[in-house]
Protein backbone atom coordinates (compact mmCIF):
# COMPACT_ATOMS: atom_id res chain seq x y z
CA UNK A 1 0.00 0.00 0.00
CA UNK A 2 1.96 3.46 -0.54
CA UNK A 3 1.17 6.46 1.41
CA UNK A 4 3.13 9.92 1.09
CA UNK A 5 2.07 11.55 3.77
CA UNK A 6 -1.32 11.48 6.97
CA UNK A 7 -2.17 14.18 8.29
CA UNK A 8 -4.35 14.19 11.43
CA UNK A 9 -6.26 17.47 12.52
CA UNK A 10 -8.65 18.09 14.77
CA UNK A 11 -8.89 21.70 14.00
CA UNK A 12 -11.05 23.76 11.07
CA UNK A 13 -14.25 21.73 11.46
CA UNK A 14 -16.87 23.70 9.70
CA UNK A 15 -20.55 22.76 9.15
CA UNK A 16 -22.80 21.91 6.11
CA UNK A 17 -26.13 22.55 4.62
CA UNK A 18 -27.14 19.07 3.79
CA UNK A 19 -29.70 19.57 0.67
CA UNK A 20 -27.90 20.39 -2.41
CA UNK A 21 -30.78 21.12 -5.00
CA UNK A 22 -30.32 18.29 -7.31
CA UNK A 23 -32.67 17.31 -10.56
CA UNK A 24 -34.81 14.81 -10.17
CA UNK A 25 -33.84 11.15 -9.97
CA UNK A 26 -35.92 10.10 -13.01
CA UNK A 27 -33.42 11.52 -15.03
CA UNK A 28 -31.88 9.83 -17.71
CA UNK A 29 -29.19 7.38 -16.21
CA UNK A 30 -25.76 6.76 -17.56
CA UNK A 31 -24.45 3.48 -17.69
CA UNK A 32 -20.99 2.93 -16.88
CA UNK A 33 -19.05 -0.80 -17.13
CA UNK A 34 -15.93 -0.69 -15.08
CA UNK A 35 -13.09 -2.14 -16.92
CA UNK A 36 -10.28 -1.89 -14.73
CA UNK A 37 -9.25 -1.44 -10.66
CA UNK A 38 -6.69 0.81 -9.38
CA UNK A 39 -5.14 -0.22 -5.84
CA UNK A 40 -4.39 3.50 -4.61
CA UNK A 41 -6.76 6.78 -4.15
CA UNK A 42 -5.28 9.54 -6.11
CA UNK A 43 -5.49 12.26 -8.43
CA UNK A 44 -5.50 10.45 -11.72
CA UNK A 45 -7.24 10.82 -15.01
CA UNK A 46 -10.81 10.63 -14.67
CA UNK A 47 -12.70 7.64 -16.48
CA UNK A 48 -15.82 9.17 -16.18
CA UNK A 49 -17.25 13.16 -16.78
CA UNK A 50 -20.66 13.75 -15.35
CA UNK A 51 -22.53 17.47 -14.23
CA UNK A 52 -24.24 17.35 -11.15
CA UNK A 53 -27.26 15.96 -10.73
CA UNK A 54 -26.16 12.85 -13.04
CA UNK A 55 -27.33 9.67 -12.06
CA UNK A 56 -24.86 6.75 -13.14
CA UNK A 57 -25.87 2.84 -13.12
CA UNK A 58 -22.26 1.00 -12.95
CA UNK A 59 -21.12 -1.86 -10.85
CA UNK A 60 -18.12 -2.67 -8.69
CA UNK A 61 -15.01 -4.48 -10.97
CA UNK A 62 -14.26 -8.03 -10.68
CA UNK A 63 -12.65 -10.30 -13.24
CA UNK A 64 -12.09 -13.79 -13.79
CA UNK A 65 -9.70 -15.21 -10.61
CA UNK A 66 -9.52 -12.74 -8.15
CA UNK A 67 -10.25 -12.15 -4.95
CA UNK A 68 -14.22 -12.82 -5.41
CA UNK A 69 -13.63 -16.69 -7.19
CA UNK A 70 -14.70 -19.05 -4.81
CA UNK A 71 -12.37 -22.00 -6.19
CA UNK A 72 -9.05 -19.65 -5.48
CA UNK A 73 -7.88 -16.73 -3.20
CA UNK A 74 -6.90 -14.32 -5.89
CA UNK A 75 -5.75 -10.63 -5.74
CA UNK A 76 -7.61 -8.11 -5.25
CA UNK A 77 -9.45 -5.75 -8.25
CA UNK A 78 -8.78 -2.48 -6.79
CA UNK A 79 -11.22 0.54 -6.94
CA UNK A 80 -13.45 2.28 -9.81
CA UNK A 81 -12.27 5.46 -10.38
CA UNK A 82 -11.78 8.21 -10.50
CA UNK A 83 -15.34 10.18 -11.50
CA UNK A 84 -14.96 13.85 -12.40
CA UNK A 85 -18.28 16.20 -11.77
CA UNK A 86 -18.09 19.36 -13.60
CA UNK A 87 -17.90 22.66 -10.90
CA UNK A 88 -16.59 20.41 -7.86
CA UNK A 89 -13.36 22.27 -6.37
CA UNK A 90 -11.39 22.53 -3.43
CA UNK A 91 -13.49 23.58 -0.51
CA UNK A 92 -16.66 22.10 -1.74
CA UNK A 93 -18.65 18.97 -0.22
CA UNK A 94 -19.04 16.46 -3.22
CA UNK A 95 -22.86 14.88 -2.63
CA UNK A 96 -23.03 11.13 -3.16
CA UNK A 97 -26.58 9.50 -3.43
CA UNK A 98 -26.46 5.90 -3.09
CA UNK A 99 -29.78 5.41 -5.14
CA UNK A 100 -29.56 1.03 -5.28
CA UNK A 101 -26.81 -1.26 -4.15
CA UNK A 102 -27.64 -5.23 -5.22
CA UNK A 103 -25.51 -8.02 -4.96
CA UNK A 104 -24.87 -9.11 -8.07
CA UNK A 105 -23.40 -13.02 -7.50
CA UNK A 106 -24.33 -15.93 -5.45
CA UNK A 107 -21.12 -16.17 -4.19
CA UNK A 108 -19.05 -14.08 -1.13
CA UNK A 109 -15.61 -14.36 0.08
CA UNK A 110 -13.96 -14.00 3.86
CA UNK A 111 -10.75 -14.66 4.28
CA UNK A 112 -9.28 -14.86 7.43
CA UNK A 113 -5.02 -14.17 6.94
CA UNK A 114 -2.04 -15.21 9.20
CA UNK A 115 -0.45 -11.99 10.53
CA UNK A 116 -2.86 -9.84 7.79
CA UNK A 117 -5.69 -7.69 9.91
CA UNK A 118 -7.43 -9.02 12.72
CA UNK A 119 -9.05 -7.12 15.31
CA UNK A 120 -8.42 -10.01 18.07
CA UNK A 121 -5.74 -11.52 16.74
CA UNK A 122 -1.94 -10.23 16.33
CA UNK A 123 -1.32 -9.06 12.99
CA UNK A 124 1.57 -7.35 11.11
CA UNK A 125 0.89 -3.75 12.74
CA UNK A 126 -0.13 -5.10 16.26
CA UNK A 127 2.15 -7.87 17.46
CA UNK A 128 1.20 -10.32 19.86
CA UNK A 129 2.80 -13.50 22.17
CA UNK A 130 0.57 -15.94 20.43
CA UNK A 131 0.90 -17.24 17.53
CA UNK A 132 -0.96 -15.99 14.06
CA UNK A 133 -4.21 -17.43 13.26
CA UNK A 134 -4.18 -20.32 11.06
CA UNK A 135 -5.38 -19.06 7.27
CA UNK A 136 -9.03 -19.89 6.74
CA UNK A 137 -10.74 -19.09 3.68
CA UNK A 138 -15.05 -19.19 4.38
CA UNK A 139 -17.06 -18.90 1.18
CA UNK A 140 -20.89 -18.30 1.79
CA UNK A 141 -23.79 -18.91 -0.65
CA UNK A 142 -25.99 -15.20 -0.79
CA UNK A 143 -29.91 -16.13 -1.85
CA UNK A 144 -30.45 -13.03 -3.29
CA UNK A 145 -34.22 -13.32 -3.64
CA UNK A 146 -34.73 -14.78 0.22
CA UNK A 147 -32.03 -11.65 1.26
CA UNK A 148 -30.02 -14.47 3.21
CA UNK A 149 -26.47 -15.38 3.46
CA UNK A 150 -25.74 -19.19 4.29
CA UNK A 151 -22.58 -20.59 5.73
CA UNK A 152 -22.14 -24.48 6.68
CA UNK A 153 -20.38 -24.65 9.97
CA UNK A 154 -19.14 -28.04 9.96
CA UNK A 155 -17.01 -28.44 13.41
CA UNK A 156 -19.58 -26.57 14.95
CA UNK A 157 -22.85 -27.40 17.09
CA UNK A 158 -24.83 -25.42 14.33
CA UNK A 159 -23.87 -27.30 10.96
CA UNK A 160 -25.36 -24.23 9.18
CA UNK A 161 -26.21 -20.55 9.93
CA UNK A 162 -28.46 -17.78 7.76
CA UNK A 163 -28.29 -14.63 8.14
CA UNK A 164 -29.90 -10.95 6.52
CA UNK A 165 -28.02 -9.40 3.86
CA UNK A 166 -27.04 -5.87 4.66
CA UNK A 167 -25.35 -4.86 1.51
CA UNK A 168 -22.62 -1.73 2.05
CA UNK A 169 -20.00 -0.38 0.19
CA UNK A 170 -16.56 -0.67 2.18
CA UNK A 171 -15.11 2.18 -0.20
CA UNK A 172 -15.78 5.75 -1.33
CA UNK A 173 -13.62 8.55 -1.35
CA UNK A 174 -12.42 11.52 -3.37
CA UNK A 175 -8.89 11.62 -4.12
CA UNK A 176 -6.79 13.11 -0.65
CA UNK A 177 -5.19 16.60 -0.42
CA UNK A 178 -2.41 17.49 -1.92
CA UNK A 179 -0.13 14.97 -3.32
CA UNK A 180 -1.33 12.06 -1.17
CA UNK A 181 -1.67 8.78 -2.14
CA UNK A 182 -2.96 5.84 0.02
CA UNK A 183 -3.73 2.28 -0.37
CA UNK A 184 -7.07 0.31 -0.89
CA UNK A 185 -7.00 -0.37 2.74
CA UNK A 186 -6.60 3.19 3.84
CA UNK A 187 -9.71 5.42 5.58
CA UNK A 188 -8.88 8.75 5.99
CA UNK A 189 -10.45 12.52 5.78
CA UNK A 190 -10.92 11.96 1.96
CA UNK A 191 -13.19 8.77 2.85
CA UNK A 192 -11.98 5.68 1.41
CA UNK A 193 -11.81 2.03 3.23
CA UNK A 194 -14.07 3.24 6.10
CA UNK A 195 -16.07 -0.17 6.08
CA UNK A 196 -19.04 1.85 7.30
CA UNK A 197 -22.20 -0.44 7.42
CA UNK A 198 -24.12 3.09 7.01
CA UNK A 199 -23.05 3.59 3.13
CA UNK A 200 -26.13 1.63 2.09
CA UNK A 201 -28.96 1.80 0.05
CA UNK A 202 -30.34 5.11 0.24
CA UNK A 203 -27.99 6.74 2.40
CA UNK A 204 -26.14 9.87 0.76
CA UNK A 205 -22.68 10.14 1.55
CA UNK A 206 -20.84 13.72 1.79
CA UNK A 207 -16.90 13.80 0.95
CA UNK A 208 -14.56 16.75 1.10
CA UNK A 209 -13.35 18.23 -2.28
CA UNK A 210 -9.68 18.17 -2.60
CA UNK A 211 -9.02 18.69 -6.62
CA UNK A 212 -11.07 20.21 -9.16
CA UNK A 213 -13.72 17.54 -9.79
CA UNK A 214 -14.21 15.70 -6.70
CA UNK A 215 -12.20 12.76 -8.18
CA UNK A 216 -14.66 10.31 -6.67
CA UNK A 217 -13.79 6.41 -6.31
CA UNK A 218 -15.56 3.36 -4.88
CA UNK A 219 -16.01 -0.27 -4.33
CA UNK A 220 -15.32 -3.22 -2.03
CA UNK A 221 -18.96 -4.31 -1.55
CA UNK A 222 -19.77 -6.68 1.49
CA UNK A 223 -23.16 -8.32 1.48
CA UNK A 224 -23.11 -7.81 4.88
CA UNK A 225 -20.65 -7.19 8.14
CA UNK A 226 -20.83 -6.72 11.44
CA UNK A 227 -19.39 -3.74 13.76
CA UNK A 228 -15.49 -3.59 13.33
CA UNK A 229 -15.10 -5.89 10.80
CA UNK A 230 -12.73 -8.34 12.73
CA UNK A 231 -11.68 -10.30 10.71
CA UNK A 232 -10.46 -7.77 8.53
CA UNK A 233 -13.47 -9.43 5.86
CA UNK A 234 -16.80 -8.49 5.71
CA UNK A 235 -18.64 -10.93 3.10
CA UNK A 236 -16.72 -9.90 -0.07
CA UNK A 237 -18.83 -9.86 -2.84
CA UNK A 238 -19.83 -7.46 -6.40
CA UNK A 239 -22.92 -5.64 -6.47
CA UNK A 240 -24.71 -3.03 -9.13
CA UNK A 241 -24.91 0.25 -7.89
CA UNK A 242 -26.56 3.46 -8.85
CA UNK A 243 -25.27 6.71 -7.94
CA UNK A 244 -26.30 10.30 -8.31
CA UNK A 245 -23.65 13.07 -7.77
CA UNK A 246 -24.19 16.72 -6.62
CA UNK A 247 -21.73 19.57 -5.18
CA UNK A 248 -22.76 21.96 -2.42
CA UNK A 249 -20.26 24.97 -3.05
CA UNK A 250 -18.20 26.89 -0.88
CA UNK A 251 -19.12 24.10 1.74
CA UNK A 252 -16.47 22.70 3.32
CA UNK A 253 -16.33 20.19 5.49
CA UNK A 254 -13.13 18.50 7.36
CA UNK A 255 -14.04 14.67 7.55
CA UNK A 256 -17.26 12.45 5.52
CA UNK A 257 -20.54 13.11 6.63
CA UNK A 258 -23.03 10.17 6.38
CA UNK A 259 -27.48 10.85 6.13
CA UNK A 260 -29.83 8.76 6.22
CA UNK A 261 -33.67 8.40 7.28
CA UNK A 262 -32.82 8.04 11.07
CA UNK A 263 -29.63 9.92 11.69
CA UNK A 264 -27.13 12.66 10.31
CA UNK A 265 -23.59 11.20 10.94
CA UNK A 266 -19.98 12.20 11.26
CA UNK A 267 -17.08 9.31 9.73
CA UNK A 268 -13.84 9.93 11.95
CA UNK A 269 -10.47 7.49 11.00
CA UNK A 270 -7.56 7.40 12.82
CA UNK A 271 -5.85 5.61 15.32
CA UNK A 272 -5.83 5.03 18.29
CA UNK A 273 -9.49 3.94 18.66
CA UNK A 274 -10.10 6.66 20.90
CA UNK A 275 -9.17 9.62 18.59
CA UNK A 276 -11.13 8.14 15.63
CA UNK A 277 -14.48 8.49 18.11
CA UNK A 278 -13.17 12.06 19.54
CA UNK A 279 -13.40 13.49 15.69
CA UNK A 280 -16.07 12.12 15.06
CA UNK A 281 -18.67 13.56 17.60
CA UNK A 282 -16.53 16.97 18.09
CA UNK A 283 -17.64 17.38 13.99
CA UNK A 284 -20.77 15.87 14.95
CA UNK A 285 -20.98 19.24 18.05
CA UNK A 286 -19.81 21.50 15.73
CA UNK A 287 -22.06 20.38 12.59
CA UNK A 288 -25.28 21.36 15.13
CA UNK A 289 -23.89 24.08 15.61
CA UNK A 290 -23.32 25.83 12.62
CA UNK A 291 -26.32 24.36 11.08
CA UNK A 292 -28.65 23.77 13.23
CA UNK A 293 -28.57 26.66 15.66
CA UNK A 294 -27.45 25.08 18.61
CA UNK A 295 -25.08 26.63 21.61
CA UNK A 296 -21.69 24.33 21.62
CA UNK A 297 -22.37 23.69 25.52
CA UNK A 298 -25.83 22.12 24.93
CA UNK A 299 -24.92 20.69 21.56
CA UNK A 300 -22.43 19.14 24.03
CA UNK A 301 -24.54 18.16 26.34
CA UNK A 302 -27.30 16.46 24.64
CA UNK A 303 -25.01 14.85 21.97
CA UNK A 304 -23.63 13.11 25.21
CA UNK A 305 -27.17 11.68 26.01
CA UNK A 306 -28.45 10.50 22.76
CA UNK A 307 -25.54 10.45 20.64
CA UNK A 308 -25.19 6.84 18.85
CA UNK A 309 -21.72 5.08 18.01
CA UNK A 310 -20.79 2.35 15.46
CA UNK A 311 -17.53 1.39 15.62
CA UNK A 312 -16.92 1.06 11.03
CA UNK A 313 -13.78 -1.26 11.73
CA UNK A 314 -10.65 -2.32 14.00
CA UNK A 315 -8.34 -3.62 11.68
CA UNK A 316 -7.07 -1.07 8.80
CA UNK A 317 -4.42 1.02 8.99
CA UNK A 318 -6.57 3.58 10.50
CA UNK A 319 -9.51 2.48 12.59
CA UNK A 320 -13.18 4.08 11.79
CA UNK A 321 -15.72 5.45 14.29
CA UNK A 322 -19.10 6.67 13.20
CA UNK A 323 -20.81 8.95 15.10
CA UNK A 324 -24.35 9.76 14.67
CA UNK A 325 -27.44 12.00 16.04
CA UNK A 326 -31.02 11.54 15.49
CA UNK A 327 -33.25 13.20 12.81
CA UNK A 328 -35.89 13.39 14.57
CA UNK A 329 -34.60 15.77 17.42
CA UNK A 330 -33.15 18.21 14.82
CA UNK A 331 -34.65 21.62 14.73
CA UNK A 332 -34.93 22.98 11.44
CA UNK A 333 -32.25 24.05 9.88
CA UNK A 334 -30.94 27.58 9.68
CA UNK A 335 -31.72 29.86 6.59
CA UNK A 336 -28.77 31.19 4.98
Amino acid sequence: MLKKSLRVSFSSFTGLILLAVAPPVSAQPIVHEPTRGVPTFAVREPILRLKPGAVVETRTFSKPGDYYDPDKAGPWPGEVGPFFLEGASPGDTLVVKVLKLRPNRDVAISNVTPGGISGVAGDSRTRLLNDPLPPRRFVWRLDRARNVGIIDLPNSAVKKMEIPLRPMLGRVATAPAGEEEFGGLWPGDFGGNMDAADVTEGATVYLPVFHEGGLFYFGDFHAAQGDGEITGSGLESTADVTFQFDVIKGQRIRWPRIENDEYIMVAGSVRPLVDAMRIAYVELIEWLVKDYGFDKMEAYQVVSQVGVVRVANIVDPHYTVVAKFPKKLLPPKLTR
